[in-house]
């Protein structure tokens, strides 16, 4: 039997806050108060003006109890039921006008209960609204049920004073069992989700990440929903504990219920037709329309979800767009795209600069006996069409895996890797160095693409954009060894079965594939050369073009530390060598471990150091977090520059104290070949597009070719990069010119 309760009408409006709630000497509406900033000085209504809103068709349980400003105008007021404590601001006799929404300035056919009104708003066809405080020139028109509740938490994790831990909104990413979860909260960063969700074996860590979100609310019940300036809403059926930001529309929404929607003048957020959101949070510039489904879930600002989205138990990242797909239980990173109706993204944490393609279906709990896999995907990870995979399966940065169905668990740790399934042999086939053989365009659009749509309000966590940074490079250097290791052995098995017996002194499998790599022999193109540990099968797993992806990994190295070395010379007060080695020396250079933190690239030794001021309340908020992320930005470049220059001279195995002019006027003519090797591949695999006959063959004349995809020559990212080719090459050139000096 539903409980109703009948309370006298008299009522209406009043008590919203329990006496044992309310502090001594404090009425019900301190906190309504506080949050009140409109600055408007309210007084009573005069008898005139009672008269006038009685003439038209208004009515309340207490004329005494609604106060307005001195440039209230009773007469743009009509058809209105009042109850509570009503404040109303200015009305002055004009129209509002909005995407070609006009509507008249003052309050019409509305039941408005315990609500403030700021300055010119416009209230039309509300059939009820309580317990709001809107600022001024807000548009409402046509909504049926707008409402705040006594312990709104506007989609934050918190607890109310008086509810008990079963009420508390958990965010379970990561993992579908739970094993993961974290409190959602207003202001959330990637990196504060991913801290929290990887290191469960740190209690003292999660019950400070607790302790930080619980201090960071107020936990008395009694807020009211705010609506900021200038936000228009039209056509919405339920807005319950929702509070919205300034200049945010929304029309035609089915039901939004415990929200926070950031918005303001530079970061502007959209809610449109069809979409039902329950228990989120919304960060500044997202659009949200035709459709969407979003239970527990936080979207980082300047992302779109649309046509049909469905996102649950999920922290969507930055600058990102999912549409017509379902994502469940995942932490998704900044710069993800993902579309078409038939893409399923569950437990999953995708590292960023991804895209999901139609058909793909990512994760599937059927080869375990519980809902507790996981998928982690480096950044860069793009599967192809239909691609289907299984939990638990594990990607290096730049994962792209061809169409196939990948029925076995994965473990790809070479990036910049196409993934295939060859058929008739049944075999798993991985080509490393892939991006740079074959599609060196997309690699490097993708960098400036990101870094160009990156349009975060609140740029707290430094996204890293680029494909050649110290989480990438420090997996080039893994596979380097891996390739030295499995060129070694599949060259002593070619011996074996040839009746060759290598000496003893060869016979270590790394030595001779490093001696056989870096010497080009001829042999490794011979090699039948096999991985383990890379799927959970028995069939073959076969690493194809190794001597191609063993020379380009080390060109990209020393491109990196070449690039980086030159920048760090230059930057010195005294640009020489012996204030170079002087300087390096100090640095004590040691290539450290490190790891995307939410996008935000930092040293496993930092991520200690910031878990051990967690520790000890040294960091002791979300803003010290924050902060923490902020500074560490500011040190990534000279970091990042200590590492490349610490990866050269390892590849190179060269000491400090070796570095000789000399040796980096030789860098100095290598790098600038290689600069123009990368234009150059960006050239050519564009090209293919236009020189291709089978794409060729949809156009009868060049003409149409060129008017559908544009001429060639006119590409603006070719052009660009040329310039920058340019630049480059007499950067370095006076570089060189500097140190011969």
């Amino acid at each position: 039997m539903n409980n109703i309760k009948k309370i006298p009408l008299s009522r209406l409006g009043y008590d919203f806050i329990s006496k044992e709630f309310i502090p001594e000497g404090k009425d019900e509406y301190y906190l309504r108060n506080i949050q009140n900033r409109s600055g408007i000085d309210y007084r009573n209504l005069s008898a005139f003006e009672i008269e006038v809103l009685v003439k038209n068709g208004n009515t309340t349980d207490n004329w005494n109890n609604i106060l307005v400003s001195d440039a209230f105008n009773p007469e743009l007021v009509k058809n209105c039921k009042f109850y509570g404590l009503i404040r109303i601001g200015k009305l002055e006799p004009y129209y509002l006008e909005f995407h070609g929404l006009k509507a008249e300035v003052g309050l019409y056919n509305s039941t408005i209960i315990s609500c403030d009104l700021g300055d010119n708003v416009a209230i039309n066809h509300v059939n009820y609204i309580s317990h709001y405080i809107l600022g001024k020139e807000v548009v409402i028109v046509q909504v049926d049920e707008m409402k705040t509740s006594v312990n709104a938490k506007f989609g934050n994790g918190i607890l109310k004073d008086g509810e008990d831990e079963a009420s508390r909104i958990w965010l379970e990413i990561c993992n579908e069992n739970g094993g993961r979860k974290v409190i959602p909260f207003n202001g959330m960063q990637p990196g504060d989700a991913w801290l929290w969700s990887k290191y469960r074996d740190d209690s003292l860590l999660l019950e400070q990440f607790i302790k930080f979100t619980e201090t960071e609310y107020k936990t008395e019940p009694g807020y009211y929903g705010k609506v900021g300036d200038r936000t228009v809403i039209k056509n919405t059926n339920i807005i319950n504990d929702v509070w919205i930001g300034s200049d945010a529309y929304i029309k035609g929404a089915n039901k939004l219920k415990n929200l926070t929607i950031k918005s303001n003048a530079k970061g502007k957020s959209q809610i449109g037709e069809g979409c039902e959101l329950v228990n989120g949070i919304i960060d500044f510039g997202c659009r949200i329309f035709y459709g969407v489904k979003a239970v527990r879930f936080v979207i980082a600002s300047n992302s779109q979800l649309k046509y049909g989205a469905r996102l649950i138990n999920s922290y969507l990242g930055s600058n990102a767009t999912i549409s017509c797909c379902e994502v469940l239980n995942s932490l998704i990173f900044p710069a993800h795209e993902q579309h078409h109706n038939n893409s399923f993204l569950c437990a999953a944490v995708v590292s960023g600069q991804s895209n999901i393609p139609a058909g793909a279906t990512i994760g599937s709990n059927h080869n375990s006996r519980g809902a507790d896999g996981e998928i982690i995907a480096g950044r860069g990870f793009w599967p192809g069409l239909c691609v289907s995979l299984k939990h638990n399966s594990k990607f290096a940065n730049f994962t792209i895996l061809a169409k196939g169905d990948y029925d076995y668990e994965l473990n790809i740790p070479i990036p910049f890797s196409l993934v295939s399934i060859q058929e008739d042999t049944n075999t798993l086939v991985i080509m490393p160095g892939y991006w740079f053989m074959y599609n060196m365009y997309a690699l490097q659009r993708n960098t400036f693409k990101y870094q160009d749509r990156d349009k975060r309000y609140e740029k707290i966590q430094r996204i890293e954009y680029d494909y050649l940074a110290p989480d990438t490079i420090n997996e080039i250097f893994t596979s380097l060894a891996l390739f030295e290791e499995l060129v070694g052995e599949a060259y002593l098995k070619h011996a074996e079965q040839v009746g060759f017996n290598p000496k003893d002194d060869l016979k270590k499998p790394r030595a001779i594939g490093k001696k056989l790599l870096e010497e080009r022999d001829p042999i490794v193109t011979e090699l039948n050369i096999l991985a383990r540990g890379f799927e959970n099968a028995k069939r073959a797993v076969r690493i194809i073009k190794v001597q191609q992806a063993y020379d380009i990994f080390k060109t990209i190295i020393r491109f990196y530390g070449i690039n980086n070395l030159i920048n760090y010379v230059e930057e010195l007060e005294k640009p020489s060598i012996k204030e170079l080695v002087g300087s390096l020396t100090k640095s004590k250079l040691k290539r450290e471990n490190w790891l995307n933190v939410g996008g935000q690239l930092l040293s496993e030794k930092t991520i200690a150091t910031f878990r051990d001021r967690v520790h000890k309340s040294i960091i002791n908020s979300w803003d010290d977090v924050h902060d923490f992320y902020r500074a560490e930005g500011e040190k990534y470049a000279s970091q990042k520059k200590l590492h490349a220059i610490t990866s050269l001279l390892e590849l190179e195995e060269l000491q400090v104290k070796q570095i000789t002019k000399e040796q980096i006027l030789i860098w100095c003519k290598e790098i600038k070949k290689t600069k123009q090797w990368m234009v150059d591949s960006v050239e050519n695999s564009r090209k293919k597009d236009y020189t291709n006959p089978f794409r060729k063959m949809m156009y009868d004349t060049q003409e149409e070719l060129d008017e559908v995809l544009g001429r060639f020559e006119d590409n603006s990212f070719i052009k660009d990069q040329k310039s920058e080719l340019k630049t480059f090459t007499k950067k370095v050139n006076a570089f060189e010119k500097k140190l011969n000096h």
